[in-house]
């Protein structure tokens, strides 16, 4: 199990709640009988659920992966409704794949046990075309949307209406150790000559990402289309269109990979074994989300210090990067009897206030760009301290360069089909050493097409 970044500098064990690590790898087989057991027990509990306490009181069922510290985010939201509502947090499996399927089951299935909704940044065009979640208008949608940043707020839209409130986002950086480059590359030419360099120094020179066939190469793969200004699909996302810019994308991935200077076991790593790469020593760049400054910190506390962070290297001098968004938005299910207080629970789960607690508290980025400039400290009626009562500044030092990356992200395809395009591309991509890039290009032209129409894969 990975870690999250604790207030104190402390790791604690918890999975990234944003990143594709949660998710199985693809081509899994579907779930035996066990596994539909297991659903349907779920769901009758569903079912059961009531919408009153036992006090009377509305009772709003909130389901969401597991997550450190929310509880206390719920706890409070139950004490500022006063008596109005009680949310209760169910938690869902930790594999993203689990949590998307227990939720469609029930919802396919029209059960009023579900109010709000914790959802992938990539579910959103799914559940909305499913008609399985409320579109959020007026008044109310102003409120879910007003201050989030630019990255985040694209993945709560689709075909121009709002059906989610963004809460806890994420970002990759590119991650370092300035005793072996005491200044990030800032272009990926430059990082592979240094790469190459550091090779015949014999120092550390490998760069190291998820290039396993799983969702995690699809991001990394993403990032590098979006910026070559390449595009997968149309705007529509109706249809397939493999560009320039991805065919440089993918000349750019089979030189990384046939240049020597990847890990042998690229095709396997993850997040977490990339992660304990680079802390063995074993690269010089790592491309992670934030989770592994808590991981270094608690692991290599001495060195802490030389870990470093950057935005992703460019295409060329004086471009930016963009890098792919991850993160969890709150919906709020068709099916609730109790839409009204759904939509103020989740304002109130989604606040600058709740954000920032567990920004500090379990080391998820905000979503709402005031958090960043927050320079109050956890309890303003107490002084700061790094310890026990840190402020942003003090417990989350990557966070200017993550609220910069997120001015201008990228977004993974938004389609109600994402799941079938992500299995097609991750099995395309792999391994990424044996990618004819006009070729492949080609291939995921023809695939990507099929997977819109739902055809040759299992959604």
């Amino acid at each position: 199990m990975v870690k999250a970044w604790g207030a104190t500098g402390r790791a604690r064990r918890h999975p990234p709640p944003n990143g594709p690590a949660a998710r199985g790898r693809v081509g899994a087989r579907p779930p035996g009988r066990a596994g539909r057991v297991g659903g349907a027990a779920l769901l009758a509990a569903g079912l059961l659920a009531g919408c009153g306490s036992e006090d009377g009181g509305t009772v709003l069922n909130f389901y969401t992966a597991p997550e450190e510290n929310l509880q206390q985010v719920v706890d409070r939201c139950n004490e500022e409704a006063d008596g109005r509502y009680r949310i209760v947090y169910n938690q869902l499996p930790r594999e993203a794949d689990g949590q998307r399927e227990q939720m469609v089951r029930r919802l396919a299935a029209e059960d009023k046990g579900l109010d709000i909704l914790g959802l992938d940044v990539t579910w959103v065009p799914e559940f909305a075309e499913a008609g399985w979640i409320v579109e959020w208008t007026g008044e109310r949608r102003e409120q879910a949307t007003e201050g989030v940043l630019p990255g985040p707020l694209r993945t709560v839209v689709w075909q121009d209406a709002v059906y989610a409130a963004p809460k806890n986002t994420n970002v990759q950086l590119l991650w370092y150790d300035d005793r072996v480059t005491p200044e990030p590359p800032r272009t990926w030419e430059e990082t592979l000559a240094t790469a190459r360099r550091l090779k015949d120094e014999g120092e550390p020179y490998r760069l190291l990402f998820t290039g396993a066939q799983y969702e995690g190469l699809v991001v990394f793969f993403n990032s590098l289309v979006a910026s070559a200004g390449g595009q997968l699909l149309n705007e529509e996302g109706t249809e397939a269109v493999v560009d320039e810019g991805v065919v440089e994308a993918l000349r750019l991935l089979k030189e990384i990979t046939t240049s020597g200077v990847t890990s042998p076991s690229l095709t396997n790593m993850q997040e977490d074994q990339v992660r304990l790469a680079f802390q063995a020593g074993q690269g010089a760049f790592e491309f992670n989300w934030p989770f592994v400054y808590a991981s270094y910190a608690a692991e290599k506390p001495q060195e802490v210090e030389h870990f470093r962070w950057a935005r992703y290297p460019s295409f060329a001098e004086g471009e930016e990067s963009r890098v792919t968004v991850g993160g969890y938005n709150l919906a709020v299910s068709t099916y609730s009897r109790h839409r009204e207080e759904a939509f103020d629970a989740t304002l109130c789960l989604r606040s600058a206030r709740s954000q920032k607690f567990q920004a500090l508290r379990s080391g998820l980025p905000p979503s709402l760009e005031s958090v960043y400039e927050d320079e109050t400290p956890l309890d303003p009626s107490e002084p700061a301290d790094p310890e026990t009562n840190p402020t942003m500044d003090m417990a989350y030092p990557p966070k200017d360069t993550i609220r910069a990356a997120l001015e201008d992200a990228a977004v993974r395809p938004l389609t109600p089909v994402y799941q079938n395009l992500s299995i097609v591309t991750a099995k395309i991509l792999s391994p990424p050493s044996a990618i004819d890039p006009e070729e492949t290009a080609d291939t995921l032209r023809e695939e990507l097409d099929a997977a819109l129409k739902s055809q040759g894969v299992l959604p």
